[in-house]
């Protein structure tokens, strides 16, 4: 499995600093550093927002909770706004976001 990147230029980056690592060019301190660059960031969602995640995805509540492995009620709370999702629910809606449904498949 292929790794992910922000951007292409993020993974060029990483990328030339994995090959400094290997050389000793640069510290473990430094590259974890370079690691959680690269990482998709995560921003809290809006109810509408989960909604339309979903909704673009083309895929009903219960099944869409079922890629997040989470209850169908609580999707429904989520785009009703009675709760926020957080850590790997908030993690994967995001993945989910800007890789569609195949990125958690």
């Amino acid at each position: 499995m292929s790794k992910k990147y922000r951007s292409e230029p993020m993974a060029a980056i990483h990328e030339t600093m994995v090959a400094l690592y290997g050389v000793g060019a640069i510290d473990k301190q430094t590259m974890r550093r370079f690691d959680t660059a690269c990482l998709t960031p995560v921003q809290p969602l809006s109810p509408k927002q989960i909604k339309a995640i979903r909704q673009r995805e083309n895929v009903s509540q219960t099944i869409f909770a079922n890629y997040l492995n989470v209850t169908p009620n609580l999707v429904s709370k989520w785009e009703r706004g009675e709760k926020r999702p957080s850590g790997p629910a908030l993690k994967l809606l995001t993945l989910i976001e800007k890789h569609g449904i195949g990125a958690v498949a």
